[in-house]
């Protein structure tokens, strides 16, 4: 059984930064395919990243170039570095994992409790 514990949200002001973890336990991180996920009140979970086990990533359109995914198996750790962040990326975020390569389908079986992000 796969645990995810997010961390790192927070407040931050327009054209700020912010790095998000995402700490996994309970299985062969390695062989995790795992996104990040958010939620805005009201609206649909969206996918913002993914990467596979090869390190292989995919972003959604409206973060391409301003967030990097990426993870320390060693430490069986993920990371999303969200920079240039405007409040359209004021949301909840998720971490994701699943044992099978999903990319940004939402399908995944494990989740974490989330970390806030707030932009202003």
């Amino acid at each position: 059984h796969v645990q995810l514990v997010e961390s790192g949200g927070g407040s931050v002001q327009t054209g700020g930064s912010l790095r998000l973890s995402c700490v996994a336990s309970g299985y062969d991180y390695s062989r995790l395919y795992m996104a990040w996920f958010r939620q805005r009140p009201g609206q649909e979970r969206e996918a913002v990243a993914a990467i596979d086990n090869t390190g292989s990533a995919t972003y959604t359109h409206s973060v391409a170039g301003r967030f990097t995914i990426s993870k320390d198996n060693a430490k069986n750790t993920l990371f999303l570095q969200m920079n240039s962040l405007t409040v359209e990326d004021s949301a909840m975020y998720y971490c994701a994992a699943d044992v099978v390569n999903l990319q940004m389908a939402r399908w995944y079986t494990y989740w974490g409790q989330g970390t806030q992000v707030t932009v202003s």
